[in-house]
């Protein structure tokens, strides 16, 4: 059976086990709402309905990833009461100081926390689930070196759509490419998060892909002796 990750992470993490992964895939409608609010108003309260949300649902992927060797039904405390703390210390200071460069650092450093967790797995505890991982992270940081020129060029991208077609002009909007490549590249990290859980409780999990195009988790039986 193919499992979509959302049902994948129900059925497999059920029963109060693991429901933290539930909230990452909530934490990523959370960040698309309030993109999508930012984005449609340009208000500055919709921008930090935009920004904030990442950080909270990067702490939630933190814990997850830090914690996907934890026993069954087990709940660290520290961890959730560290990423609490840094969820509210950002908010505060970042509703107090409106400097943007503020929020990217401090999304940065989560990012960064969940990419070095990453690696340590996929080189010295799974090494076969090295495949996604890397292609989330590739499809990730796309979309960040797509943002990064937006920033920096994008009056010059803004003057050439005026000589270009409408539809080759389309392309050149990196801003909303990142969105699409970031959203997907968290996408995969939340497989990937529920790969190692899985594998690590026993499951034998697979990725497949949706009329051949989109990934999703296949989740065989744990073995029976």
């Amino acid at each position: 059976m193919i499992l979509p990750p959302i049902y994948g992470a129900i059925q497999t993490f059920r029963d109060g086990r693991e429901s933290r992964y539930i909230c990452s895939f909530l934490g990523l409608a959370a960040v698309g709402v309030g993109s999508w609010c930012f984005h449609m108003t340009l208000l500055y309260e919709m921008q930090l309905l935009d920004e904030l949300p990442m950080i909270y649902s990067t702490c939630v992927f933190v814990y997850c990833i830090y914690e996907c060797f934890k026993q069954e039904k087990g709940v660290s405390l520290f961890p959730i009461a560290i990423l609490f703390i840094f969820s509210v210390s950002v908010t505060v200071v970042y509703l107090q100081w409106k400097e943007p460069v503020f929020h990217q650092v401090m999304y940065g450093a989560l990012v960064a926390c969940l990419v070095l967790r990453s690696i340590f797995i996929v080189t010295w505890v799974y090494p076969w689930h090295k495949p996604l991982f890397y292609t989330s992270l590739a499809i990730f940081l796309l979309g960040f070196l797509l943002w990064n020129i937006d920033n920096i060029f994008c009056d010059s991208l803004r003057a050439s759509r005026q000589t270009l077609p409408p539809g080759v002009g389309v392309v050149t909007q990196f801003h909303a490419w990142w969105h699409i490549f970031t959203g997907l590249g968290s996408y995969l990290h939340i497989l990937f998060s529920l790969q190692i859980r899985s594998t690590y409780l026993k499951y034998r999990p697979k990725v497949k892909f949706l009329c051949g195009v989109w990934p999703t988790l296949h989740i065989e039986p744990q073995r029976t002796s």
